[in-house]
């Protein structure tokens, strides 16, 4: 990965933080791609994203002290309203044009913040890809959503959650169940304009050991299908089957059957660490509440599994030599998903100049 080469998207939502991390009166701050933000709620509820930056010597605002809707740096006092804009500097009455600091369109939906980095006047929240069970009661997900953070490149994640094979592999004990897995036909892909679906079945297969868990009366075989939706620029959604053997996808008859839905939402931090949010949610015996905490639980050794060959990964892809990867067939999705990015980026690069902005500071 060029360090010269700026790889990120800007005109598109990505996910910040899940809501219950900024209760009313906190503030949050995380970088996102690569740029310092904070995030806080003014006392009217009221949603602020800014550069993290004062516009004086650059101390950090989330140091600062929230003030109504506003937010006052605790070096020198300076107050900005929720626009970024200095509205009071102690002992001084000029405030000049530039005395302000970017702000960035920020909502919340479907239990996220999500924030705009890119041109605001773009910033329309109805694209914003909500997941509807995670405000559906019908299905049970974790007490509080889950965060991770990755030190690699948001693209290698997207590029394991493309990829159903290495379950069989990273995750025989977890979430794989067999390393007959990876022998299965290669799975169903649809090319999107914005991403890519994809349906893998496992047919008279061993149920994963996850759901084995939670479910003791399990059968020894079951069929199996994964249903994923990975969206740009790296949002993924995936609904899971556990089903009786030469159960009738068609049909409306769902006894014996148990679902399970998953959104993970990948958010560059700089361009080798990651934020990752994710849940996943079961519509089965939804009054127990240790189910969920068996798959959260489950689910998180699982991702540790990944988050150790992906980490590894992204040390390997650093070093000076350049490295061609050399594909296999199951690599169709994520292939599509890299060329979509790439055109995507050369789309933006043509009519905007994000990329172009340095990074870093001197302090002298």
């Amino acid at each position: 990965m060029n360090e010269n080469i700026n790889p990120f998207l800007y005109n598109c939502w990505y996910a910040a933080a899940w809501a219950h991390e900024v209760p009313e009166g906190t503030k949050l701050d995380r970088v996102y791609l690569e740029k310092p933000i904070v995030i806080y709620r003014g006392e009217s509820g009221k949603l602020i994203a800014l550069d993290n930056r004062c516009c004086h010597r650059g101390a950090p605002l989330s140091l600062g002290r929230v003030e109504g809707d506003c937010i006052r740096c605790m070096y020198h006092g300076m107050k900005y309203d929720p626009e970024g804009v200095v509205i009071e500097i102690p002992g001084q009455d000029f405030i000049g044009p530039n005395h302000k600091v970017q702000s960035y369109p920020i909502v919340e939906k479907g239990n996220l913040l999500w924030i705009w980095m890119g041109d605001p006047a773009l910033a329309n929240p109805e694209n914003i890809h909500d997941y509807p069970p995670l405000s559906d009661s019908s299905w049970r997900g974790f007490e509080k959503e889950a965060y991770l953070h990755y030190d690699a490149n948001w693209m290698l994640i997207v590029d394991n959650l493309a990829d159903f094979s290495h379950l069989a592999f990273v995750h025989t004990d977890t979430l794989g169940g067999s390393e007959d897995y990876a022998f299965v036909t290669n799975p169903q892909v649809e090319k999107l304009d914005n991403g890519f679906n994809v349906v893998r079945w496992s047919k008279n297969d061993a149920p994963a050991p996850y759901h084995a868990k939670v479910n003791p009366d399990v059968p020894e075989k079951l069929d199996r299908c994964n249903s994923v939706q990975m969206l740009v620029p790296g949002i993924f959604f995936m609904s899971t089957i556990m089903a009786p053997v030469g159960w009738d996808p068609d049909s409306d008859n769902y006894e014996g059957v148990k679902q399970y839905r998953n959104c993970q939402y990948m958010t560059p931090e700089t361009r080798s660490t990651t934020h990752f949010f994710w849940n996943y949610m079961h519509d089965y015996r939804t009054d127990d509440p240790s189910i969920s905490k068996s798959l959260q639980a489950s689910l998180l050794e699982g991702f540790m599994e990944d988050k150790e060959i992906i980490e590894a990964q992204q040390k390997m892809l650093q070093y000076q030599d350049e490295f061609q990867p050399r594909g296999l067939q199951g690599d169709e999705a994520l292939v599509h998903f890299r060329k979509l990015y790439n055109a995507l980026i050369s789309a933006e690069r043509e009519r905007y100049d994000f990329h172009t902005r340095q990074l870093g500071n001197s302090i002298i």
